[in-house]
């Protein structure tokens, strides 16, 4: 039987602050798994989070199709969410994304890391709003 990993406290106080949020943000973990996004950015994403769960952040922003202002693919490091994730520096871009509801959008999305020591990374946090 396979059992549910405990998130770090930094990861829930991080949820239910982003659950309160009339701004759409998003939570990934420390290995890069998607764990959390708010209501608010279910407009953005298409659909809802209890109907996609979690999954790992690179192939979430892939199904997107994220492209740059010129509508050319964006390179994966340039992702803010990557560099979040990797360099554990916070990273803000505006790009167009193919949602899954098939609507087009322009977005800026800013990413930033979560620590809960100043060694500690323990996830990220991104924060997305339509242009």
């Amino acid at each position: 039987m396979a059992t549910a990993r405990s998130k770090h406290l930094v990861l829930i106080l991080a949820r239910e602050l982003a659950s309160n949020l009339a701004t759409p943000t998003l939570i990934a973990d420390a290995e890069g798994t998607l764990v959390f996004f708010n209501d608010a950015a279910e407009e953005i994403v298409g659909r809802g989070f209890s109907e996609i769960g979690e999954m790992p952040m690179d192939e979430f922003s892939a199904s997107f199709t994220p492209r740059t202002r010129n509508h050319a693919p964006l390179a994966d490091e340039r992702r803010p969410t990557r560099i979040a994730l990797e360099e554990r520096r916070a990273a803000h871009e505006q790009l167009w994304v193919l949602s899954r509801d098939g609507v087009d959008r322009q977005v800026a999305i800013t990413a930033f890391p979560l620590f809960a020591e100043a060694d500690e990374f323990v996830g990220i946090v991104g924060i997305f709003w339509r242009e």
